[in-house]
């Protein structure tokens, strides 16, 4: 499906607070509040809206612990390792990626303690071949 200018315009708006009151987002947008509304509810009949989230503060998540972590995965060993991933809320997001590498998975969690013992626990997972991962420092912006 193509997108209007428009809607991406929404739904950037949408992905910085999907909880903005409608007369707010037609405001920036400068269309009515009626359109706005009817532009979101068609978005999500066509699935181009999936969901909303929580996002967690900056202050919050700052004290958190993230990191990326590269994972190889054993031939045909894929479809275990992924559902073992997700059954771990510290791993926030799990991408299948190019390279030398299999999987990219973005983990939180309170401390480096608890991040050594993380990386382990994906380490010694049926299918896992090796892991590395990189402490994130600082995000500079995020959609």
């Amino acid at each position: 499906m193509k997108l209007t200018g428009a809607d991406e315009a929404l739904l950037s708006l949408l992905r910085e607070n999907a909880r903005a009151p409608t007369a707010e987002i037609a405001r920036r947008l400068q269309l009515s509040r009626t359109t706005v509304q009817s532009r979101i509810e068609r978005l999500e009949r066509l699935g181009v809206i999936a969901g909303y989230r929580v996002r967690v503060g900056d202050d919050f998540e700052r004290e958190q612990v993230r990191a990326l972590i590269m994972i190889t995965v054993y031939p045909k060993q894929m479809p275990a390792v992924v559902e073992a991933l997700r059954q771990m809320p510290e791993v926030r997001s799990l991408q299948s990626v190019s390279g030398v590498w299999d999987l990219a998975a973005v983990a939180l969690v309170p401390t480096i303690g608890d991040m050594d013992a993380l990386t382990d626990r994906i380490g010694a997972l049926d299918g896992v071949e090796r892991t590395t991962s990189s402490l994130v420092l600082s995000s500079k912006f995020d959609r």
